[in-house]
């Protein structure tokens, strides 16, 4: 079968639009700490104003499973590229318009309502744009290469949280921090735009990937696709949603809880549990840097060793890791320090790395060419329910009534639901992209 598109066009093309995702979803979060309980919500208890902003968080998650369906019935109907190019519009004007919002001081309630429905066309836009962009890198692999060319769109993560944290940490350094909270917050949402440029100039080059065209000569199209996958393909779809929790609540842990717990003043709760470690926002963003990394060298690991040992194995050993991470997580942060700090973010970024590396390879390979887009989509998007929506709050709610240990145990349960996942999943590695309809265009 033909390969269209060079290795290189395929990279750049489906690299940008997980660095865009992840740049959007970094900067929001950053904002919603440290930002948006100020301009978009009012209350005289700060603790409601800061769990109102990241509740917002969940918005997205929700509205992402939409995503999937939508965009999933397109991809599987008409085609990667031109679907993953309007998720992509979708995903970036949402962004956009939220750096262009009135703030409640201006407009009362109707802030915070088109701050959620930006973040809801965030979310929607978002659902559809890994599966694309995944599908794009695998289908474009030679046969024992889908795993290193699905990698290509997970490098997207690295390069979008350093971006997002360049960004603030130069926006704090030119302008000071009472500047980024009165109006220097809009920039990093603004800027956004160059990365849309450039990622709809790259995804203009691409042709069609070779199987879709073989899928739609062959009319191996379903007419609904996500009916497809609830009703032909439900137990892939169930388990590729259960095996991708573990890393959704690990980042959120990562990037959210941990980055509230850093920079809270170390003070006790109500039940008698340290709430923060009083470390400073610039040495935070540092450390959270220096663990992107991390997390760019484990999913490149990842890539190579899954197409010689497989996604399966790979992918338990992991989670065994996250398991015991979670255990281990409050010897990290119980002290005051930047150096425990540093190795929970450089120890759990790469875990990250190693488990959200093969889902780019793993979970589309679970589903035939005609439910592919729909199925890998609503499987990844839908464990974003699941393991990221609620996460941040969970774990701040758990941690100031029962501690760290509470929060650790909570990581180690999530990775141990993966873990039963990947028991009963079948290794993919071996399984041919086109089985069914290759044999058929073969025949006629």
């Amino acid at each position: 079968m033909q390969q269209y598109n060079s290795v290189s066009r395929v990279a750049g093309a489906t690299m940008i639009g997980t660095a865009i995702e992840y740049f959007d979803n970094y900067i929001y979060a950053m904002a919603a700490v440290l930002v948006f309980n100020y301009q978009f919500f009012y209350s005289a208890d700060p603790m409601s104003n800061q769990l109102a902003a990241l509740s917002t968080l969940a918005l997205t998650f929700i509205a992402r499973p939409l995503g999937a369906a939508l965009f999933g019935h397109f991809g599987d109907r008409i085609g990667r590229k031109k679907t993953f190019m309007m998720s992509l519009l979708l995903m970036g004007i949402s962004t956009v318009t939220i750096g262009l919002l009135p703030t409640y001081q201006d407009i009362g309630i109707w802030a915070t309502i088109g701050l959620c429905l930006c973040r809801i066309g965030q979310g929607i836009g978002l659902g559809g744009e890994w599966g694309g962009a995944a599908l794009v890198a695998i289908e474009n692999a030679p046969q024992g290469k889908r795993g290193w060319f699905g990698t290509f769109p997970q490098l997207g993560a690295p390069i979008g949280l350093l971006a997002a944290n360049s960004v603030f940490l130069l926006i704090t350094y030119c302008f000071g921090e009472q500047a980024l909270i009165d109006w220097a917050w809009r920039i990093p949402f603004l800027s956004s735009v160059i990365l849309i440029a450039i990622g709809i100039y790259v995804r203009l080059k691409l042709t069609e990937t070779p199987i879709f065209l073989t899928a739609l000569e062959t009319g191996k199209t379903h007419r609904i696709p996500a009916i497809e996958v609830f009703t032909t393909h439900f137990k892939p779809f169930m388990l590729g949603m259960l095996l991708s929790v573990a890393g959704y609540v690990l980042f959120y842990i990562m990037i959210a809880f941990s980055q509230i717990y850093a920079k809270s003043a170390p003070v006790l709760s109500e039940a008698g549990y340290m709430t923060g470690l009083g470390i400073s926002p610039k040495i935070f963003t540092a450390l959270l840097m220096c663990s992107a990394f991390s997390l760019a060298v484990t999913i490149i690991l990842s890539g190579i060793y899954i197409d010689r040992i497989g996604r399966r194995i790979w992918l338990i050993w992991t989670t065994w890791g996250v398991v015991a991470f979670g255990f281990a997580l409050p010897l990290f942060l119980e002290n005051a320090s930047s150096v425990g700090l540093f190795w929970f973010l450089i120890i759990g970024m790469g875990l990250i790395g190693m488990g959200y590396g093969p889902l780019a390879s793993f979970l589309p390979e679970l589903f035939p060419t005609g439910a592919r887009y729909s199925g890998a989509s609503l499987a990844y998007n839908c464990a974003g329910i699941l393991g990221a929506s609620v996460a941040t709050l969970i774990t701040l709610q758990l941690n100031a009534n029962y501690g760290l240990s509470a929060v650790g145990f909570y990581l180690a349960f999530n990775g141990g639901l993966s873990l039963l996942a990947l028991w009963v999943t079948q290794e993919t590695q071996q399984v041919s992209l086109c089985a069914d309809i290759c044999a058929e265009q073969e025949n006629a």
